[in-house]
């Protein structure tokens, strides 16, 4: 009887997914408990604990929806949006564009501010168009994982206070890596993504909506489109000393696994986590700048976790990774979008961001480049 491949040993520098530590693998492994059974519903109840934590909020409505990260922009998109509601979408790299791709689908009525990719969105580009009208949402990408750009955020909530709105924010690559803060960075709902810096497999989509953001689901003219991700259904489902309304049967075991990962990073403590994620980025920069490799962001918006590295002239980037796949058994991202065969991307992502992977990683480049 023929058998599935045992997959190969990939040290994963990418965009997503991160190197996973084994005790999060071991996790997954664990005996299955039903999605109701008393044991699996104290363990939600303490990831929604630790993952306020994370997020750095006070917010009930914290939890793993079941999906990856494009599960939690659409089911924030989904609850706060309405056909013919005014949102602001923020849109420097790929992930923006497919929050507006996603709001439109919705009814909504879009006013898109650019930014080139490799830069910051303007704060007054964004107030000047949160009040050109009647304005629900102001959403942005924090970290924009296809450039490598970490957006300063108060200047937008600022613009959507001042306009009435409510802030979105997707921090798929930014939790865990670098300060978040919902509650003090004024962010009404959050979304995020395990595979990154987590270093939990990709399946979950950690997400947060704060007061008024539940205040707008509870206002809501109709219920939202999709069943699966009605924030007001699965809340009856996490609630928290109540009986659990049966609504969809969980990925138990990446809520295992979640609820481990989760462990590690608040074992670590948050400030050692971004200083460790920092440290990495600034020995990687260090590294590239030897190679005569130049990073394409400048370095007071660069995310530690991602960085876009300019490929040379004359070398093919596609060429490139697959030799570091093929030859090194290591993995590091191609652009998108605009960047697309133009910049490599390098992801330094929790268990990942470590200074002997770092070396390791140079040492490939090095090797791959000169041949």
């Amino acid at each position: 009887m023929s058998r599935a491949p045992e997959p190969s040993e990939v040290l994963l520098l990418g965009p997503g997914p991160s190197p996973v530590p084994p005790e999060v693998t071991r996790a997954l492994a664990a005996p299955l408990l039903g999605h109701l059974d008393p044991e699996f519903i104290a363990l939600m109840d303490r990831v929604k604990r630790q993952l306020r934590d994370v997020f750095g909020t006070r917010a009930e409505f914290t939890l793993p929806i079941s999906g990856t990260g494009s599960a939690g922009m659409e089911a924030s998109l989904t609850n706060l949006l309405e056909p013919g509601d005014r949102a602001v979408i923020g849109v420097h790299g790929v992930f923006g564009a497919r929050m507006v791709d996603c709001a439109r689908r919705l009814g909504a009525e879009v006013a898109v501010v650019e930014a080139p990719f490799g830069e910051a969105l303007d704060s007054d580009a964004v107030r000047r168009a949160a009040l050109a009208g009647p304005t629900r949402l102001v959403a942005f990408v924090h970290a924009e994982t296809s450039t490598g750009v970490l957006q300063p955020t108060d200047g937008i909530v600022a613009a959507a206070r001042d306009a009435g709105a409510l802030v979105l924010a997707d921090c798929v690559t930014s939790l865990g890596g670098v300060p978040v803060d919902v509650d003090a960075a004024g962010f009404d709902a959050a979304f995020s993504g395990t595979q990154k810096c987590l270093s939990v497999p990709p399946g979950l989509a950690p997400l947060t909506f704060g007061p008024r953001a539940m205040e707008r689901v509870a206002a809501r003219r109709a219920p939202p489109p999709s069943w699966y991700l009605d924030v007001a259904m699965l809340a009856g489902y996490w609630r928290e000393g109540v009986q659990r309304a049966y609504h969809h049967t969980a990925p138990v075991a990446m809520v295992y696994a979640l609820a481990r990962g989760l462990d590690l990073v608040l074992d670590e403590g948050l400030a050692a986590r971004w200083e460790r994620h920092r440290q990495a980025a600034a020995l990687l920069y260090a590294g590239l700048d030897e190679l005569g490799l130049r990073c394409v962001v400048a370095p007071a918006l660069r995310l530690p976790q991602l960085t876009t590295v300019a490929v040379p002239d004359g070398v093919d980037a596609e060429v490139v990774r697959r030799r570091l796949r093929d030859e090194h058994r290591i993995e590091i991202g191609g652009g998108l979008g605009a960047m697309k065969g133009r910049v490599w991307r390098i992801g330094l992502m929790g268990h990942g961001a470590r200074p002997d992977v770092v070396r390791r990683l140079l040492a490939a480049l090095r090797d791959v480049l000169a041949a």
